[in-house]
């Protein structure tokens, strides 16, 4: 388990370099503009600055010099600055300032969604082609197929327009102290955990059902009855246990994604998190922020990767990883 862990750790250090050298090599083939504070010389403020941080120089120098600069440079410029978002910022002080509303809203998003979908997809298995699991697949598959910012705007136009009973945006966060888990702050971030839990609900349940159905026709299920078990004690003690071999990584890998945000999502409530700075930087042509936003998002994703391989000698200790046979 020990050298798999290794390997895998090589392996996701070595697809990350790939991946952020093409990055790198993409986005300073760009033109960076630059926009300095008002009433300062910006032609000499933009020449001197882009000369001291070598943004003249070859991109395979700048390549070697970021590197150089990710170790030795003082605090603040490890990772380059934002030129258009904030003049002089470092990346990472605006992701860390826009980390609390992206994850407090899918953190909120995974407590209501994850024992909504496993209720349901236990309800659908145990009820299979019964009436009301018919309807249900039918809802959950409207909700699968639906994209999230559809109902976002539904969310925004009946809760926000028609019934008022929720704000269209989320409220700064200034108005209540910088807490956000103000009662207040709570209810501002609901359209968007709404809108954020219907795929992801619909998505639990038609794995859970999926999984079960499959685990409650096993042979051994007969067998578990033949012993004087109850279908719900058979179902509880065995089938569900084995079911959750698949599922348990799967909500492990949606918790990971917590971090990385929705950013369409974020956009149409104006959260302001990490996935609004991701579409800033974009549109704003940020390319250091970009650049490290994007990385950010790519680590994410490996590391998740990772983790959910290794949950499943976690959840089955029958299952060894990199083991030959």
């Amino acid at each position: 388990m020990g050298k798999y862990i290794l390997k895998r750790l090589g392996l996701l250090i070595f697809t990350f370099w790939i991946i952020f050298t093409i990055s790198f090599f993409l986005v300073r083939a760009l033109p960076v503009p630059i926009i300095v504070a008002p009433g300062s010389d910006g032609e000499a403020i933009a020449a001197r600055f882009r000369e001291e941080m070598g943004y003249n120089d070859p991109i395979i120098i700048q390549y070697f010099n970021y590197f150089v600069r990710l170790f030795t440079a003082e605090k603040g410029g490890h990772f380059g600055y934002s030129f258009q978002i904030e003049w002089l910022a470092s990346p990472w002080e605006l992701l860390v300032k826009r980390f609390p509303p992206t994850v407090l809203i899918n953190v909120y998003t995974m407590i209501i969604a994850v024992p909504i979908g496993l209720g349901l997809g236990i309800l659908m298995a145990l009820r299979k082609n019964k009436p009301d699991d018919h309807i249900l697949s039918v809802f959950i598959m409207l909700f699968i197929s639906v994209p999230s910012f559809v109902y976002a705007f539904l969310v925004q136009y009946l809760f926000g327009s028609v019934w008022k009973v929720l704000p269209l945006t989320l409220a700064p966060v200034s108005q209540y102290g910088g807490n956000w888990f103000h009662p207040e702050m709570f209810k501002s971030m609901l359209p968007a955990i709404i809108s954020m839990s219907f795929g992801t609900i619909a998505g639990f349940a038609r794995y859970t059902r999926a999984e079960l159905t499959e685990v409650l026709t096993s042979d051994f299920m007969l067998l578990a009855r033949t012993t004087g078990l109850t279908r719900a004690q058979a179902t509880v003690r065995h089938a569900f246990r084995n079911s959750l071999v698949p599922i348990f990584p799967m909500i492990l890998g949606e918790f990971i994604g917590i971090l990385s945000g929705s950013v369409i999502i974020e956009s149409i409530f104006a959260v302001g998190g990490v996935g609004g700075l991701f579409l800033t930087s974009i549109n704003m042509r940020d390319y250091d922020v970009f650049l490290f936003v994007g990385m950010f998002y790519v680590l994410i994703g490996l590391f998740a990767g990772l983790i959910v391989d290794l949950s499943y000698g976690i959840v089955d200790p029958r299952i060894r990883m990199g083991a030959k046979k």
